[in-house]
């Protein structure tokens, strides 16, 4: 990869050092596929360090002249090499990112929506990469936001089979719990 290109992915790549919203009442649908939100809130955390170690390596022996020319000074300056999560322009990661509306529906429509959006990412960095050292892990984490996109489909039709099928969304099945399916 060209030393051009490193800005170019770091971009991507710090764009994906997010934490993707969970839903806050989703446990108590996971039961169903034997995990817990611990297991979800472990895998995202794994992707960030997996996304923060490839910034690393990517950045660990960048000379004065590469991070000019790469266009890195701007966060050279303030981070030297180390990582700090921001996304592709530079905006800090904050509590704002994750987004819980209370409502399960609503909720995991978002899971998978943050989902396909770290999907699209990921595929965007793989049209700039040429270093296997790089492409491989991101197509692995790619492949696991698809089961978890799959997984998350999964989950809300669990969440709909237990709601009045007539109108899901007369209500909120977390607040007006005298609307939910009597199973």
């Amino acid at each position: 990869m060209s030393e051009s290109s490193y800005f170019l992915i770091l971009s991507s790549v710090e764009k994906l050092c997010i934490f993707k919203p969970k839903t806050s009442r989703l446990s108590s649908y996971l039961i169903h596929w034997n995990i817990s939100d611990a297991s979800l809130g472990t895998e995202e955390l794994a992707h960030l360090e997996m996304v923060s170690a490839i910034v690393y390596q990517l950045t660990r022996n960048l000379t004065e002249e590469e991070i000019q020319k790469s266009g890195f000074a701007p966060y050279f300056v303030d981070h030297t090499t180390g990582i700090y999560p921001t996304d592709a322009n530079g905006v800090p990661f904050s509590a704002s990112t994750f987004s819980v509306a209370g409502d399960a529906i609503t909720d995991i429509h978002e899971d998978m929506a943050a989902e396909q959006k770290a999907r699209t990412t990921y595929d965007n960095i793989l049209r700039f990469c040429d270093d296997p050292d790089v492409r491989d892990p991101i197509k692995f984490l790619r492949q696991r936001e698809v089961v978890h996109y799959q997984r998350f489909g999964e989950g809300l039709r669990i969440i709909t089979d237990h709601l009045d099928s007539k109108n899901f969304y007369a209500f909120n099945p977390e607040f007006d719990r005298q609307n939910r399916r009597k199973s």
